[in-house]
């Protein structure tokens, strides 16, 4: 995009502003030749006065041009922020309150926009008063030269001819100018991602990851999003080639945070993680996520076919797999109820599924990668008991022999520890308890609700 434009602005510097200048200059030696110096101060002040304001005033009128652009920008974020979020929009009745957001900014751009092509018309009304002030003092200057006899009647309209000629081209340069200055107004956001610095790189001269069992380390962690407030200090913690772990704690307390780190989403601010012996803020990003699969937390699809949503998990997997995938994630059964099956649409961020067919398709996804590496981010949080026992059963085939880190609610080995998570969670079953005493069935909704299913051995918490 860059370059296309670039070689615009070349063909116009090139083949419009230069060979107007060079007639310039021409037109003032011709005049100065064969009329006089004055016709010559005519043309040059004429000039002069054309091109300086040209340039001082459309330089004056690009606060306009940025900041209609800034209204606009505005206007499509607000349109799309609240079609994007429509449910909530008609939560809380709020439909007019965003029609009025909406329409304030519409009036807004409308202002901008009409500074913007009155401050265009006074440029254009400055030139053509130049223009037309230059031909004036010429013409009446010609003619009384004409009068006294110095000039013929000839002279009178060759110079009338030459000055029009002249001011097509000057036009011309005023039009590529000011198209030249908007368009870099139009771009400014775009260079300024140019400006903006990846906060995570990789360095020089990175190699691959040399991926062996799997062994994940992290040491003496320190990492936070903001000054002042600590994510994570000093942790330390090792996971064995093939071993699950569960990290379980309250809210806030970094749980994802380790995933997001452990992907490079972010590099550590103190201490050091390693993937069998090696840092991997040392190796390209690219290859070490190669060998890690993630269902996160919050599942966003793509505007397109749920095969291609699965598919995305790996690019040149073909249909049966897909399905398999599919199968695993026990949900290739509901895609099949869908009228278009596998075609069948998810609309925007897969508005048109449910929470849990949306996570469930995020596993489908890591299923597919089949990675060595899997983290999951509370990956069955969205489904009822009996769908989360399935894929609790589909998830302990994907994950043998993989190392893998879960953040997790439910385990009865977390709960026979009588740690931390134990008490967490009998605070919780108490206070439901609590709450639903008065009403027996309820109750039994309830416990059975809570009931922990049973998950695979091997499992420790930090």
């Amino acid at each position: 995009c860059v370059l296309y434009f670039c070689s615009v602005y070349i063909l116009y510097i090139v083949f419009s502003i230069f060979p107007t200048i060079a007639d310039i200059v021409i037109s003032i030696i011709y005049f100065i030749t064969y009329f006089n110096a004055w016709f010559g101060l005519i043309i040059f002040v004429c000039m002069f006065l054309y091109l300086t304001l040209t340039i001082i005033i459309t330089e004056w009128r690009t606060k306009y041009r940025r900041d209609m652009n800034t209204q606009d920008n505005n206007t499509k974020s607000k349109a799309v922020d609240s079609l994007l979020n429509f449910e909530t929009v008609k939560y809380y009745n709020a439909e007019n309150y965003e029609v009025n957001r909406f329409e304030d900014a519409i009036l807004k751009y409308q202002t901008s926009e009409w500074k913007t092509q009155a401050s265009l018309a006074f440029l254009n009304q400055t030139q053509n008063l130049i223009i037309g002030s230059g031909l004036l003092a010429g013409s009446l200057l010609c003619a009384y030269f004409v009068q006294e006899g110095k000039f013929k009647v000839g002279d009178f309209v060759l110079f009338g001819t030459y000055i029009i000629q002249l001011y097509t081209p000057l036009n011309w340069f005023g039009t590529y100018y000011r198209m030249i200055q908007n368009s870099f107004i139009d771009m400014e956001s775009m260079f300024k991602l140019f400006t903006e610095e990846e906060e995570v790189k990789d360095m020089v001269n990175a190699g691959n990851l040399l991926y062996k069992l799997g062994k994940v380390e992290f040491e003496n962690v320190y990492f936070n999003y903001t000054d002042g407030k600590e994510i994570l200090k000093d942790v330390s913690f090792t996971v064995q080639p093939g071993q699950t772990v569960a990290l379980v704690g309250q809210s806030g307390c970094g749980k994802s945070t380790i995933l997001r780190l452990l992907f490079r989403f972010y590099d550590v601010q103190g201490g050091c993680i390693r993937i069998d012996g090696q840092d991997i803020s040392k190796v390209k990003q690219v290859s070490l996520r190669a060998h890690i699969g993630v269902v996160p937390q919050d599942t966003v699809l793509f505007n397109d076919n749920i095969r291609d949503n699965i598919r995305y998990g790996r690019i040149s997997a073909s249909d049966h797999e897909v399905e398999e995938a599919a199968i695993a994630a026990d949900i290739h059964e509901k895609i099949q109820t869908f009228p278009e099956g596998y075609d069948t649409q998810v609309g925007e961020r897969g508005l048109k599924l449910s929470g849990g067919e949306k996570q469930r398709v995020a596993i489908a996804r890591t299923i597919l990668k089949a990675p060595q590496i899997i983290l999951l981010d509370e990956a069955t949080s969205a489904l009822d008991t009996q769908t989360e026992r399935n894929i609790q059963a589909s998830l302990t085939k994907v994950c043998s022999n993989r190392t893998t880190i879960v953040v997790a609610h439910r385990h009865d080995e977390l709960l026979a520890k009588g740690g931390l998570y134990c008490d967490m969670w009998m605070k919780q079953q108490h206070a439901q308890d609590s709450d639903s005493a008065s009403d027996t069935e309820a109750k039994d909704r309830k416990s059975e609700k809570l009931q922990p299913p049973s998950v695979t051995a091997g499992h420790r918490s930090h």
